[in-house]
């Protein structure tokens, strides 16, 4: 009877290790993947890009708030409890005089003043919607409004993005545990909550023995076979990275939230040098409705952006130091939302949907310590339908300027397809080099990346 236990153990522990692996390729996607990244011996630290996206239309508004001139009269007549004072304990952060950050965002101010910070005004869609579903939709796909497209944008930039090598463990990577629209259709994306909680949960007396079966159940040349296989591996190197005892580099603090952990796994990720290229983290809890807050305190201030810019900066200090000391210089993170806020508050000291909006770009080799983009302005004749912040840079525009510069050959018609007329806003500093010539039987440029040596060389 025992030995009849034991083996029924053993195998409802493989089952359920099965039952893990199997869902692994199916949640992660895993495709026909390499170990690990190509160049992780040497000394390239490969371009990332990471896209913050803030789930509910933040209060750009009250972020970045009009200091002077007849704006600000508009702004605190629309906004009489609202509005971010300019005096007192919680008085706007002056940038340039015209224009001051909220102060809950203050643990940004340092790096907005080393220039790795720019701000973007009137970014958003040039299209009408005031709906959550749509906007979101049509930025995580690319494509303003058409809903019907089937990959999303950062799926189609992975697919053409220059010299990119065919096979890598984690190319792209949603921490939080779903995988964000804008990857969709991409077969290798992960989705992760922490890297130390992706693992095989298997019968732990049999452990070994249940990954051997495994190995043996996915030996053979077959999609799933592979694809059982590559997971398998994945595992194992994630697990011999011993993930749950990192700590973050240089004094690195992350705020003690999801928003936190999830920077902080991207961090590791990027560490362990697994060909992670693309990153996304989506933020809930934007849709200010009620009670945003009275002079620059309350939920807007204490519970979205003071996290936000605690998690951001965290993720700056960390990505300069440790294992790689360069990546910051090689990370460009995006802050975006579906839309604004309306300029006039509403009966519940909230505000309701808007239009216009605004994008934080922060990194090693951002261009900032500037507002970019043209204000649109807050007189009625200048608003959106007559209540809302205009657009005035399509928000394809400041992802555009980001791809450019540091991928090189970017193919625009193919990850935001329809879009037209677009003129560089000089953003971030250039990675590449001009295109050498076309040789003889080549159909396509070849750029060199300026490429710079870590401080610390990973093992």
């Amino acid at each position: 009877m025992t030995q009849l236990i034991t083996r029924r153990s053993f195998l409802a522990g493989c089952a359920a290790a099965a039952a893990a692996l199997a869902a692994a390729p199916l949640q992660s996607r895993l495709g026909n993947l390499a170990f690990a990244d190509p160049m992780a011996g040497s000394a390239y630290v490969p371009e990332v890009l990471v896209i913050v996206f803030l789930r509910g239309g933040w209060d750009a508004l009250n972020v970045v708030v009009p200091l002077s001139g007849a704006d600000r009269g508009y702004y605190e007549q629309d906004r009489p409890n609202i509005k971010v004072p300019l005096t007192g304990t919680n008085a706007a952060i002056s940038l340039d005089g015209q224009f001051g950050l909220h102060p809950a965002m203050a643990p940004l101010l340092a790096l907005y003043q080393a220039k790795k910070l720019a701000i973007v005004q009137g970014t958003g869609l040039q299209v009408d919607t005031r709906s959550h579903f749509d906007a979101q939709m049509f930025m995580d796909l690319g494509t303003p409004g058409v809903k019907t497209t089937p990959d999303g944008w950062l799926t189609r930039l992975l697919r053409t993005w220059p010299a990119l090598p065919a096979s890598l463990l984690i190319p792209a990577l949603s921490a939080g545990g779903t995988q964000a629209l804008s990857l969709e259709g991409l077969s290798n994306a992960v989705a992760m909550d922490t890297p130390s909680s992706f693992t095989l949960n298997g019968y732990w007396k049999y452990e070994l023995e249940q990954r051997a079966v495994l190995r043996d159940l996915y030996n053979d040349t077959s999609w799933l076979g592979q694809a059982g296989t590559e997971t398998l591996n994945m595992v194992d190197l994630i697990e011999a990275a011993n993930p749950g005892t990192y700590t973050p580099a240089n004094g690195a603090v992350y705020p003690a939230d999801s928003f936190g952990d999830n920077l902080k796994t991207i961090a590791q990720i990027m560490k362990m040098k697994l060909g992670l290229r693309v990153a996304t983290v989506d933020i809930g809890g934007w849709d200010t409705h009620q009670y945003e807050g009275d002079n620059g305190t309350g939920y807007l201030a204490d519970s979205l952006l003071k996290p936000l810019a605690q998690g951001l900066a965290g993720f700056y200090t960390d990505l300069t130091g440790g294992c790689g000391a360069n990546f910051h210089q090689h990370t460009t993170i995006v802050v975006m939302s579906e839309f604004g806020r309306r300029l006039k508050e509403n009966a519940n000291h909230g505000t309701d949907h808007g239009h216009g909006n605004l994008q934080l770009v922060l990194g090693g080799s951002v261009k900032g310590g500037k507002l970019y983009g043209t204000w649109p302005g807050l007189r009625n004749d200048q608003l959106y339908d007559g209540a809302d912040l205009a657009v005035t840079t399509d928000f394809r525009q400041v992802l555009t300027d980001i791809v450019t510069a540091r991928l090189g050959d970017f193919q625009l018609n193919t990850v935001f397809p329809g879009y037209t007329g677009f003129s560089p806003l000089g953003l971030v500093e250039p990675l590449f080099t001009q295109p050498l010539p076309l040789l003889p039987g080549q159909d396509k440029h070849t750029f060199f990346p300026q490429l710079s040596k870590p401080d610390v060389t990973c093992p």
